[in-house]
């Protein structure tokens, strides 16, 4: 499952490829299950000839912010993930040596082109990944359910310990639940707790000030 890091530099590449330049071409594959709530064409005809204005993301989740509603919000799920051309990419010793050569790659389910000759597509193997339109995208579901941000939004120290302590939850478990912070996965609160030194089955409230702060990394 990609979490905030992986998502971040998918946000990161797309906005390299895709800002500040205009959509001319989109191209979808017919799958109810990825394209949930609107049909491929229907999506094609919504984003052709719209500038994105720029790409964000929030927890997991990322977004294009065009210059006219509605904007495509994207969730890789298990494997999704956004690739240029493989000229632009850089080649991994490790990676599929089929899939060298091939464009679009196998199991694209979006191809974007931009005025000036740049190329993105979307993949996502297991189809677990969603793409969505939305019109105000922060404030519908699923990203006006989501919790705060590490990268954009942490609490001061004294708020996390506050909301620590108002929570009853196992803090893994806690530390997991998107609705709380927004983009940690089993590996990331493994390794956080791991390096702040807490049992993973402690309570959320009873933490101390000081192990809230260890935990928050600041």
């Amino acid at each position: 499952m990609p979490e905030l890091p992986e998502v971040e530099r998918g946000r990161r590449l797309a906005a390299s490829v895709a800002e500040k330049r205009t959509i001319t071409q989109v191209r979808c594959v017919e799958d109810p299950i990825v394209f949930e709530e609107v049909t491929p064409g229907a999506f094609q005809h919504r984003l052709t000839h719209k500038q994105v204005i720029a790409v964000h993301r929030r927890g997991k989740q990322l977004w294009f912010e065009l210059d006219q509603p509605p904007h495509p919000l994207f969730h890789f799920g298990m494997t999704g993930a956004f690739h240029p051309p493989a000229a632009e990419s850089l080649p991994l010793k490790s990676g599929s040596k089929e899939s060298r050569g091939e464009w679009p790659l196998r199991f694209t389910k979006m191809h974007l082109w931009f005025d000036d000759g740049g190329e993105l597509i979307m993949t996502n193997a297991r189809r677990l990944g969603r793409i969505l339109l939305r019109d105000t995208p922060l404030h519908e579901p699923s990203l006006n359910k989501l919790g705060f941000d590490p990268l954009l939004d942490l609490p001061s120290p004294k708020t996390f310990s506050t909301m620590l302590r108002s929570r009853a939850a196992v803090i893994k478990s806690l530390l997991l639940d998107q609705r709380f912070v927004a983009g940690v996965g089993n590996w990331i609160a493994d390794e956080v707790l791991y390096q702040a030194g807490i049992a993973p089955h402690r309570r959320a409230n009873s933490l101390s000030d000081a192990e809230a702060k260890r935990l928050r990394g600041k």
